[in-house]
């Protein structure tokens, strides 16, 4: 059973602290709101109506932009979503991809149901049976700290459940507008927008 404690929008600010040319994918709902709350970016690419979709557009990054590392933030719900994916990733191993897991054992956006991980599902371990090269539960600033040192080394595909509180706190939206959003990332990549 999730029995995290800390504060999702300190482990993710922590994570985005000194990005440089990092790419970041959020997943649908608080993610979102947790990666715009530290501080808006054209490197964002916040998915809308895309439930699930977080760790293949991450993936599909990291295979495009080998130079740039890439990091997934999304939930635990949609990462339960998704768990086709993990194992996907987990045969092309981009050296470049992070995929952060922020875990509060709830369905958020859906009335704060316990989630699979509310229930004592662990997904690091099930990314650690697809053969991530690393994967691990972090409960502690610490944990975060050293994640985010590994996403700039680019030193492997790591999977990382950060073990958050389930706190309702308010919502820091970012544009909502998905062809703006994938523009300005597709700018600030230097490719032409369509």
């Amino acid at each position: 059973m999730n029995q995290g404690t800390l504060d999702r929008r300190a482990a993710v600010a922590t994570l985005l602290k000194d990005r440089g040319d990092l790419l970041v994918v959020t997943g649908l709902g608080s993610p979102s709101y947790d990666c715009f709350a530290a501080g808006d970016d054209p490197l964002n690419y916040y998915l809308w109506a895309a439930m699930g979709s977080a760790c293949t557009v991450g993936f599909g990054l990291a295979m495009t932009q080998r130079e740039r590392p890439v990091l997934v933030v999304t939930g635990d719900g949609e990462m339960l979503m998704g768990l086709g994916a993990i194992a996907s990733i987990a045969q092309k191993r981009p050296p470049n991809l992070t995929i952060a897991v922020i875990d509060n054992g709830h369905y958020g956006e859906t009335g704060m149901q316990l989630s699979h991980s509310g229930r004592g599902i662990e997904l690091s371990r099930i990314a650690g049976a697809c053969d991530f090269p690393w994967s691990g539960a972090i409960t502690d600033m610490a944990g975060v700290e050293a994640l985010r040192t590994r996403i700039h080394a680019k030193s492997g595909t790591a999977f990382a459940t950060i073990k958050v509180g389930s706190d309702e706190l308010p919502r820091a939206l970012p544009s909502r507008d998905g062809v703006a959003v994938k523009n300005r990332f597709r700018a600030a990549l230097g490719l032409q927008t369509i």
